[in-house]
């Protein structure tokens, strides 16, 4: 542009005039390109809102039936009624959803679940989706009216979820301050410095939670020795794993092994909150090796958020049976009942906490209180 500045006071007239016109066009195109922007981001946002606009409050329906049908057997010490109702209800709701769903984290193999089995058609709808549920975490606590029993379900598009076994799975999960930061590799220790460095803290400010298992005792004390507190659960890494990413929870890491498919919900999760799971899939015979070469799984690689929960649209979805630290549980009263579900979004970025109360009777009444 600057020699044509110097050259042009030995142009003609009709050169000039030619010259003004190119630029007059150019400028004009863009313009036309600048003023085109703005009407191509609701085209990118289209996917999002077809997607988790469309499903998060949907999602949230569903956990919030499955959480309403089993807390009427919540206290009674009946585990398969417990599960068998909530299980159903999800059922119920999913096949009610815009969607057309495939389970890859479910209840179990056709052969071993009569209902959300991996690899059951869930919807009737449009959007293509791959499906993890859990409908009671924690049927035991919820059986026997302990804290932390949820409803829980991750929702992704095609491949978003990762098909993981049925296994063990051993697992360290930390809040966004440390992810990118720790290594299941490492030495509990190690872990726990790096913990605490991220979290600006001294080690002994730190509470890590960890399954009360037998298999657990000599992480136990390895944790306890470096002068880090320890709170021992008896069931529910996934409510723990959700904690971890929540600050003023109280706990700030889950360690140990648990379930691999609570595992793919937790990264779920986790990949919503910005927090980090890394996992490790434990083979604890030769037939499940044989397993995870079926599915392709490496039993020495660590698996971290984005490789259990590779999806770039994920809506997650919990609700509170009975009492928890992020979640109350369901509180009944005459006709009716009130739930608290977390739900989120993670292309949308959005992190709800929903309280409703649900009238099942006609002529049930609530007084609303502030």
């Amino acid at each position: 542009m600057t020699s044509k500045r110097q050259h042009s006071d030995k142009a003609s007239s009709s050169d000039s005039t030619e010259q003004a016109a190119s630029a007059q066009d150019t400028a004009s195109q863009h313009t036309a390109s600048q003023s085109a922007a703005p009407r191509s981001t609701p085209t990118r946002n289209k996917t999002v809102r077809s997607f988790e606009h469309a499903l998060v409050l949907e999602t949230a329906r569903v956990t919030e039936g499955a959480a309403l049908a089993a807390s009427k057997f919540m206290g009674l010490g009946d585990k398969n009624a417990v599960d068998g109702a909530g299980t159903e209800a999800m059922r119920e709701l999913l096949n009610s959803l815009d969607i057309r769903g495939t389970v890859v984290i479910g209840e179990g193999e056709m052969d071993e679940a009569p209902m959300l089995y991996i690899g059951e058609q869930v919807g009737n709808g449009q959007y293509e989706v791959d499906i993890a549920v859990d409908p009671v975490e924690g049927t035991e606590v919820t059986a026997k009216g302990l804290p932390n029993g949820l409803a829980v379900i991750a929702i992704s598009e095609r491949g978003g979820l990762m098909h993981a076994p049925d296994c063990y799975m051993e697992k360290l999960i930390v809040p966004p301050p440390a992810a990118g930061r720790v290594n299941l590799d490492w030495p509990v220790e190690a872990n726990l410095n790096v913990l605490a460095q991220s979290l600006a803290r001294d080690v002994d400010d730190l509470m890590i939670t960890i399954l009360d298992r037998e298999r657990h005792a000599d992480l136990i004390r390895r944790v306890r020795a470096t002068g880090a507190r320890v709170k021992l659960i008896g069931d529910g890494d996934v409510i723990a794993g959700i904690a971890v990413g929540v600050r003023g929870s109280g706990v700030h890491a889950l360690m140990g092994s648990g379930g691999a498919p609570e595992g793919v919900l937790s990264a779920a999760a986790c990949k919503c909150l910005g927090a980090e799971i890394q996992g490790r899939f434990i083979a604890e015979d030769d037939a499940m090796r044989e397993r995870f070469k079926t599915m392709g799984v490496d039993e020495n690689r660590i698996y971290k958020t984005a490789d259990l929960a590779p999806g770039s649209q994920m809506v997650f979805s919990a609700t509170g049976i009975t009492y928890g630290e992020i979640l109350d549980g369901v509180r009944r009263f005459a006709g009716g009942a009130r739930t608290h579900t977390l739900v989120m979004g993670y292309a949308t970025r959005v992190v709800r906490f929903i309280d409703s109360i649900h009238l099942e009777d006609d002529k049930a009444r609530v007084t609303i209180r502030v």
